[in-house]
């Protein structure tokens, strides 16, 4: 078939399909968010149009946040679904850079096109090149290389027939799961070439469970029947897996206490008997505690990242690590006994080993226990006081009028904290914090994305001013496209939870709540949140006191889901209020600094390589 590299391209990505984890057959690609500009409009951006009935084209606003929303997407599909994102050349295409950072931290697909120069140099240097002086093969889409676990230039139609398939492998894969970004020059998006038509038979990309080696299953076995106190770390890559139900028939046949990570949250029920809650930083001491009495940690499906081990304070040194992951780049990590393979089949192969073993019911019940202390706590954070609302009473607010099909979203700032340590799960993996990249402006731009593929609920996102200022313009794009969901505005005047971060470590305030920021006005101006909302195209509610919330959340909800389109929620939240797991977490703290008294108490107690 004689096709351009852009139609050939569309072509294929019409054939990929994708099986859900419950067995429905999806298109792999379901849409495109595109901006377009002269590396794009003519080339793929005419093949688009030619398949626009097929292949649904959503219009961004910026390039990084059309990106976001397909990471979004990929997540509230548990990664079953991969937004493709083009951009032209330039300064479009580095804009999307920051993305792909978020996706590759958080091991999320994302396809991204950008534009290309052109291969021919006949008219160099064209409009928005940057020529490197030392390399005349380099673009700025060599910027993408660092931040895609798999990158290509297309400089011939053909090369095609050999990049598709290792693009659909990486997007695929459980183990390799990223950003892939293959760079169009603009001259060869319109070249044409006989593609055989077996390029386009419709393929089906169904779930890897690669099943773990027969020995160290036998080994993780035997350190886990030599346990006294284990505990299940269960991260994104059991959620990913579709694995939840099995982690829990594991914890309930052996004990085992079960906490999650980050990207694991929501996957057990919060008053499940052997949930002991969200662990680390951003988690609970319920979780924590058990954590540091711990001898033996399985963690399955994650990479255990600072927040999540308290910068490796949060275990003892003398605890064994046994890891089960789908990428071994992770199951090696901190001398790990590590078990490679699917979370799910892993998990079933394991407990086969362990047969009817099974932990003293002491060491078990304290999950319930520990939690109950936590959640008292959480209960008296979310208590109304008539002051001003604090975060830990706003999400209190949402969680309550939440229902099990909702998905709540956040990303940076102060927010995480609250929605990782106090969420109470309503269902199950219906929460995305984005803490990979903690990239402000995900949470707006993400909920466009999360909208568009969760539809059995609605959408909430919760965030900061100072992340609402970073990145608003996908709201307009929702709005447009007439995609609902609400975001929750929590305004305190500036970056809150880094002045905390800044001053609880001996720093001066400085830069980061507007009161202490440089100004020409004896009075600075204020942002009006809900103006500037509403102007582009939202619904939206403002909020003083926490009656004020329930109210205006409610409004909310009725207005994103009726008249399809974002509705926003203003309210002025108090600036110094914060759910504390009290763990500890490695900053570079100045050695002249009051803070560093702390530092260099808990320094030592920091775990660097564990006993394999």
């Amino acid at each position: 078939m004689k096709l351009t590299t852009a139609q050939a391209l569309v072509r294929w990505l019409l054939a990929q399909r994708s099986e859900t984890l419950d067995g429905r057959e999806v298109p792999l690609f379901p849409g495109v968010f595109a901006i377009f500009g002269h590396g794009n409009v003519l080339g793929l951006g005419t093949a688009l149009e030619e398949y626009r009935d097929e292949l649904p084209v959503w219009r961004g606003h910026t390039e990084q946040g059309m990106a976001l929303a397909a990471v979004g997407y990929a997540k509230a599909t548990d990664r079953r679904q991969v937004g493709v994102v083009t951009s032209s050349i330039g300064p479009g295409a580095l804009n999307m850079v920051t993305a792909a950072g978020v996706a590759h931290a958080n091991r999320l697909p994302v396809l991204l096109l950008p534009g290309d120069t052109f291969t021919s140099r006949a008219p160099d240097p064209v409009l928005q090149q940057v020529e490197s002086f030392g390399d005349a093969t380099a673009t700025v889409n060599d910027a993408f290389r660092a931040v895609s676990r798999y990158f290509d230039r297309i400089t011939r139609p053909e090369q095609l027939l050999a990049t598709l398939p290792q693009v659909a492998r990486v997007l695929t894969d459980p183990a390799e799961a990223g950003p892939v970004t293959l760079a169009l020059p603009q001259d060869v998006q319109v070249e044409t070439y006989d593609f055989p038509e077996s390029l386009f038979t419709p393929v089906t990309h169904r779930l890897l469970r690669t099943r773990p080696d027969k020995r160290s299953l036998t080994e993780a076995a035997s350190i886990l029947r030599a346990s006294k106190r284990p505990l299940l770390v269960l991260g994104g890559g059991v959620r990913y897996s579709g694995a939840g139900k099995r982690a829990l028939n594991f914890a309930e046949r052996h004990g085992i206490p079960i906490v999650e990570t980050t990207a694991g949250r929501t996957l057990v029920a919060h008053d499940h008997p052997l949930h002991a809650g969200p662990l680390g930083v951003t988690g609970s001491t319920s979780a924590n505690v058990l954590a540091a009495e711990a001898d033996v940690v399985l963690a399955v499906g994650t990479r255990l990242q600072d927040f999540t081990t308290a910068s490796w304070t949060v275990f003892s040194p003398e605890v064994r690590l046994v890891t089960l992951n789908a990428a071994r780049f992770d199951a090696v990590k901190h001398g790990a006994h590590a078990v490679v393979g699917d979370a799910d089949a892993g998990l079933a192969d394991l407990s086969a080993q362990l047969e009817s073993w099974a932990v003293d019911f002491e060491w078990a019940s304290r999950a319930a226990t520990e939690r109950g202390k936590w959640d008292a706590h959480i209960d008296t954070l979310r208590a109304p006081t008539g002051e001003v609302p604090t975060y830990a009473q706003i999400v209190g607010v949402v969680n309550e009028l939440s229902t099990p099909d909702d998905y709540v979203m956040t990303a940076s700032g102060g927010m995480p904290g609250e929605l990782i340590g106090g969420w109470r799960a309503t269902g199950t993996s219906t929460m995305d914090v984005e803490y990979g990249f903690s990239c402000m402006g995900y949470e707006l731009a993400g909920a466009w994305g999360a909208a568009m593929a969760h539809t059995a609920g609605l959408v909430t996102t919760m965030l900061g001013d100072g992340s609402y200022l970073m990145l608003n313009s996908e709201l307009f794009s929702a709005a447009f496209a007439g995609h609902g969901f609400v975001a929750v505005v929590c305004d305190n005047d500036g970056y809150a939870v880094i002045a905390r971060l800044q001053q609880g470590q001996g720093g001066k305030p400085f830069n980061n709540f507007y009161e202490d920021c440089r100004s020409g006005h004896a009075q600075p101006p204020r942002v009006d949140f809900a103006a500037h909302a509403e102007a582009l195209g939202c619904a939206t509610f403002t909020a003083e006191s926490l009656d004020d919330v329930r109210g205006a959340y409610e409004k909310a909800r009725e207005a994103a889901s009726s008249e399809h389109r974002p509705a926003v929620v203003v309210v002025r939240t108090q600036p110094n209020s914060w759910t504390e797991a009290g763990a500890w977490w490695e900053v570079g703290v100045p050695a002249y600094a009051s803070g560093r008294a702390d530092y260099d108490r808990v320094k030592p107690n920091q775990v660097r390589y564990l006993r394999p």
